[in-house]
């Protein structure tokens, strides 16, 4: 069953939890299934109950619930944080980076994986994240990745012209890539620009070609930039830099 329905202003509970800035989806069917979240007055532990957020009375340990003030934040997350609220296997996340904050329940806009850092923007406004996440808004996302290897433009034309995943099927395709810099030990950097968010595309695409990805760094979501944000630093957002993804 879907999360939401169209039309009726109505979203599972968990979603609704979600939406409302208190915790992830994850977490509020957690919550939900202990008994701990009540709707006007009741105990609902059925994951799958629907209700309006906006209109619905919701308690969670008694407490009521209310919509919290909008957040956007940009983070440089550091390499080896996994981009989760809570990991299974006890690896460290990226909400270290927020210890200690006076935050609402943010959630990550996308994802970036363990071995790869740069921006990442976290928010509680569900809207604005899937605006962001939509594969129909083509936003571009800019990357340095410094490869092992050999500069070679047939290499770079290949990029450019997809390469086919023997493991997956499918076919990765950068928007652009071009040569940043050539460093020592046989390896150089790329930029690649890319306006879809395939999960590990550019290591599979690279891989494609027989480059080994030594590092990873997002530098920019459309026209917000990494600039001179700290690693594992975050800032909020500017109003201008919010309303330029709307």
């Amino acid at each position: 069953m879907s999360d939401t329905t169209p039309g009726d202003g109505t979203v599972s509970i968990a979603r609704a939890l979600s939406k409302l800035g208190f915790c992830s989806r994850a977490e509020g069917e957690r919550l939900v299934r202990a008994g701990r979240v009540r709707v006007a007055g009741a105990v609902v532990q059925d994951i799958a109950h629907r209700l309006n957020p906006e209109r619905a009375r919701i308690e969670v340990d008694g407490a009521p619930i209310a919509v919290a003030a909008k957040v956007h934040l940009a983070l440089n997350k550091p390499r080896g944080l996994v981009t989760t609220r809570q990991d299974p296997e006890g690896r460290a996340t990226i909400y270290a980076c927020l210890a200690g904050a006076d935050l609402p329940f943010v959630g990550p806009v996308g994802r970036l994986d363990k071995a790869s850092e740069g921006l990442l923007l976290l928010t509680n406004d569900s809207q604005w994240g899937a605006r962001i996440t939509d594969p129909a808004s083509a936003i571009e996302k800019a990357y340095h990745v410094q490869v092992r290897g050999v500069p070679d433009e047939g290499l770079l034309a290949r990029l450019r012209q997809g390469v086919h995943d023997p493991a997956t099927g499918a076919g990765h395709s950068a928007l652009r890539v071009s040569i940043l810099r050539v460093g020592s030990r046989s390896s150089f950097w790329l930029e690649v620009v890319l306006d879809e968010g395939k999960n590990r595309q550019i290591r599979r695409m690279l891989a494609g070609v027989g480059l080994e990805v030594m590092r990873l760094v997002r530098v920019s979501i459309g026209p917000l930039a990494l600039g001179a944000l700290a690693k594992g630093e975050w800032r909020h957002l500017t109003e201008a830099e919010v309303e330029a993804f709307r």
